[in-house]
């Protein structure tokens, strides 16, 4: 047992009312001990239900991130026109709604625009498809990469995805505890945070709850983060809804001449898009048959018409304005469904394939 978790125990493990807070000193200590298995599992299990039902603040999930950069995997920095994306989404995957989020990483590759994603297996709560099992159906396999053969890959394309299992083991080896406890410990909202690229980067968190979008600024403040994005997405992910307003959050460093904020401070523009301004406004599409929604992306690469390729356009129209690569939305639409019905997005596609294959 060890004595010390036990005393990080007793503070977030007393009771709504003599509860104590974690400094962010604390949590990262001990995050890094539940990752390195230092704490017993009794401890472990006690801590996460404790940690869920107090609610974690942006201090402790800046230790929390701590402790996952000291321990975790990062992709090195790579050259590009833009910074790199960095998709941040649920790792219990999606069970209701039909994820796009792979095709728009394929999209903004395409065009030069790099992607990183990161994810697990077959997660609880939800038990929902992740990443990892969409693009196994897309002809990618990332769980077959070591984290050196995946670096190889995001240079070569710019895209690349960690994989819980593979790339870190120590946080996969947590996992087991959500099926023991059947709920989502804070690691779950930390995950949203959690950036494994090591240069410049756009990190955008998908959200569900608005209190999570205001630990996310604490937690960024707090670690320098000057540059993301919060989007009230489709089942907590990055995917823009059609069915109802878009409700975004941009992030960016704060323009120290005209206002005389330090760097590290941000500034934030709140993003209300309308679908049926754009003539994308429809019912979301439906995640009932896991097998026919990998046909359908694959004719979604095709650039057959379908609600699929719609949302797809949707979404990644944004991300083109967001990335940089066009100068307002109507314009990233355009060049979204240029680039799907003209089969450039495909025969990147194939290009991401081969250099999986040849690693």
């Amino acid at each position: 047992m060890s004595e010390a978790f036990r005393n990080l125990l007793r503070k977030v493990g007393s009771g709504p009312h003599t509860s104590e807070d974690l400094t962010r000193t604390e949590a990262a200590a001990a995050t890094r001990m539940m990752l390195t298995q230092e704490a017993t599992p009794a401890q472990i299990g006690a801590f996460m239900i404790a940690h869920r039902i107090k609610r974690p603040t942006g201090e402790e999930l800046a230790g929390m991130l701590d402790a996952y950069d000291e321990l975790g995997p990062k992709l090195t920095p790579i050259a590009a026109p833009v910074p790199t994306v960095v998709m941040s989404i649920p790792y219990d995957g999606r069970s209701r709604t039909a994820p796009v989020n792979p095709l728009v990483a394929l999209l903004l590759a395409t065009v030069g625009c790099p992607v990183v994603m990161h994810g697990g297996r077959r997660m609880p709560t939800k038990e929902g498809i992740p990443l990892i099992e969409i693009w196994q159906g897309l002809g990618v396999d990332w769980s077959t990469l070591s984290l050196a053969q995946v670096q190889w890959v995001f240079e070569q394309t710019k895209l690349g995805l960690i994989y819980l299992p593979t790339h870190f083991p120590l946080a996969e080896g947590l996992v087991s505890y959500r099926e023991e406890i059947g709920k989502r410990p804070p690691f779950a909202t930390l995950e949203l945070f959690w950036c494994p690229y090591a240069g410049d980067a756009l990190l955008v968190c998908g959200f569900v709850h608005p209190p999570t979008e205001e630990m996310a600024r604490s937690a960024f403040a707090l670690r320098g983060t000057n540059r993301f994005m919060t989007v009230k997405g489709l089942e907590g992910s990055c995917d823009l809804p059609r069915e109802r307003t878009c409700i975004i959050g941009v992030h960016r460093p704060l323009r120290a001449t005209a206002l005389g904020g330090s760097p590290n401070q941000t500034e934030l523009e709140r993003l209300l898009l309308h679908p049926r301004d754009y003539g994308f406004d429809a019912a979301e599409v439906p995640l009932k048959d896991e097998g026919k929604y990998l046909d359908q992306i694959k004719t979604v690469l095709q650039g057959e018409p379908s609600e699929l390729l719609e949302s797809t356009i949707w979404s990644g129209g944004f991300y083109l304005w967001q990335s940089g690569l066009c100068s307002d939305l109507a314009i990233g639409l355009k060049e979204a469904r240029r680039l799907l019905t003209s089969g450039k997005v495909l025969q990147f596609l194939k290009e991401l394939q081969e250099a999986v294959e040849k690693v």
